[in-house]
């Protein structure tokens, strides 16, 4: 056999040991997925625990960049750090931003608080901390000087803009404990759309964003805790909703609370009156666009109580799910929006 035709032949091996190899290969690996691919995400933040479901088109985990972004969000609202923007406020009186974060709060909170006639206000904080509920808990060995704290408790001290905060007078601090978890939610939840998620689920300390359906093609089902499951059993969730393309917040003073003499002390306080509310709405639970103002929202009627609550939601359009005691029977009021959107036991 000439030269020319072994040459020939070598090539025809080679060629068809490279090819065996290939097909080989692309036998071992598996196809890439024909549909967005679930990812689950849990983990700590702002004192509590986050849970993220989402689909995405490669399947991309994004926890890096959430937990970054949440890092950052902490350096500018978390009362729990000595050197984030709201602490420095709160112990100078005046901070320029660091951070893209504070503003949106401060506005969204002074829309809210007029809406409500007071009801969601953030310059609540000496008196959330003086009934013992701040970063230092612990209720306080005697009641405190409300009345002189009362002159405190007034959004309406305070000058901002996209650059900076002060207030026009000493005293006044803040506290964004009620709003804040929200907008975490929703900084997620853009992190998410921009990063090419189709679909999600984002839960913050029981806050809540849903957009689209889930991997089984479903509306996202958000449940609602039993306030008084600790107290008194029953089933654990009051309810379980299905959410499109919203946000949900619930508050109540069922889980942050003291007793003493006999007494209740719940971490919600009004704003006007300076004390602990003493009412007999257990929880709210607020739908809302995003979640910033259902959060907000939610605290809000908690200072209310439930039926100026009712009137307030029914006179705004506001969907919301309530659950209060009545002569020590637990009862619930439904807003109509949110009849069909509960899910059957």
């Amino acid at each position: 056999m000439s030269n020319t035709r072994k040459n020939a032949v070598y090539s025809l091996i080679l060629i068809a040991l490279v090819a065996g190899v290939y097909f080989y290969r692309q036998a071992q690996t598996p196809p890439p997925p024909s549909g967005p691919v679930l990812v689950t995400l849990a983990g700590q933040a702002m004192g509590s625990t986050y849970n993220i479901r989402y689909l995405h088109p490669q399947g991309t985990n994004l926890q890096a960049g959430i937990d970054s972004l949440l890092e950052v969000f902490n350096h500018s609202l978390s009362t729990y750090e000595d050197s984030s923007d709201i602490s420095r406020f709160n112990e100078t009186g005046e901070v320029r931003f660091r951070y893209p974060f504070f503003y949106p709060v401060l506005e969204r909170s002074r829309q809210l608080h007029q809406l409500t006639n007071g009801a969601f206000d953030p310059t609540v904080a000496p008196l959330v901390r003086a009934w013992g509920f701040g970063p230092k808990k612990g209720l306080p060995s005697r009641p405190p000087n409300v009345d002189s704290l009362r002159p405190f408790v007034d959004f309406t001290a305070l000058q901002y803009d996209p650059q900076g905060v002060k207030r026009t007078r000493p005293g006044i601090t803040l506290d964004f404990n009620a709003v804040a978890p929200g907008y975490g939610v929703d900084l997620v939840a853009e992190l998410l759309r921009t990063r090419g998620a189709t679909s999600y689920l984002v839960e913050i300390g029981g806050e809540v964003a849903c957009r689209g359906l889930n991997e089984r093609g479903q509306v996202w089902t958000v449940g609602i805790s039993n306030p008084q499951y600790e107290e008194k059993g029953g089933e654990a969730m009051q309810a379980a909703l299905h959410v499109r393309d919203q946000a949900l917040a619930t508050s109540g003073n069922y889980r942050r609370f003291y007793e003493k003499d006999g007494k209740r002390y719940a971490h919600t306080i009004d704003p006007k009156t300076g004390y602990p509310v003493q009412h007999n709405l257990l929880s709210a639970t607020v739908l809302a666009p995003d979640c910033m103002t259902a959060d907000a929202l939610a605290t809000a009627f908690m200072v209310m109580g439930t039926q100026p609550a009712i009137a307030f939601s029914e006179q705004h359009q506001i969907p919301v799910f309530l659950v209060y005691d009545d002569n020590g029977q637990a009862k619930t009021y439904t807003s109509p929006s949110l009849v069909g959107e509960f899910v059957k036991k």
